[in-house]
């Protein structure tokens, strides 16, 4: 038997992303999204409302980040979601964080979170709230990659969001071989 909740933003797992930009005096600025995901090769969608400071800065230069939360930055990063720049500008330095520019667009790529997706913004909504960002590359820490230089999810260690509990659980276990495993259903 199943129990009915009605209309609800619930999916397993939801990403906890960091969005990083820089505001009109070069300042780095960062919020946690954790409404998101990509819906073709080089776009990611975000549902960010206008009111806040990382939106009013990704308007005006045209480019974000977007990095993932971790186990190990969990403190700062619920922190960049629960404190406001446009109360307290320098809430990025108090979440610990360190800001180096993106090679690729105007937008700081944090050093304490080890992999990034550096985006150039291709339209937002407003009404909607609706975001929409062209990934121009994706960098990642050699910290977090595995013997054939490809990004290991036990080394990052992403968190996501269970929005059900208000809860961040952790991300890493491996359990089947994607693309590979249902094959076997194939033959039936």
């Amino acid at each position: 038997m199943r129990k009915n909740f009605g209309a609800k933003p619930w999916t397993y797992p939801q990403p906890v992303f960091i969005v990083g930009t820089y505001d009109e005096n070069g300042n780095p600025d960062a919020m946690n999204a954790a409404w998101g995901g990509i819906d073709y090769d080089d776009r990611i969608n975000l549902c960010l409302s206008a009111d806040h400071k990382t939106v009013k800065n990704l308007l005006a230069t045209k480019a974000f980040t977007v990095s993932m939360a971790t186990v190990d930055t969990l403190v700062a990063c619920d922190y960049v979601g629960v404190e406001s720049a446009n109360k307290t500008p320098d809430k990025f330095a108090k979440a610990g964080f360190h800001a180096v520019k993106s090679e690729f667009v105007n937008a700081p790529v944090i050093e304490e979170l080890p992999m990034t997706v550096e985006c150039e913004l291709v339209s937002y909504d407003p009404e909607s709230c609706h975001l929409v960002g062209r990934i121009v590359n994706v960098s990642a820490d050699e910290s977090i990659l595995n013997e054939k230089g490809k990004i290991d999810p036990a080394k990052l260690r992403p968190i996501t969001f269970d929005p059900v509990n208000n809860d961040y659980l952790v991300v890493g276990e491996k359990v089947g071989n994607a693309f590979k495993d249902g094959l076997a259903l194939r033959n039936k």
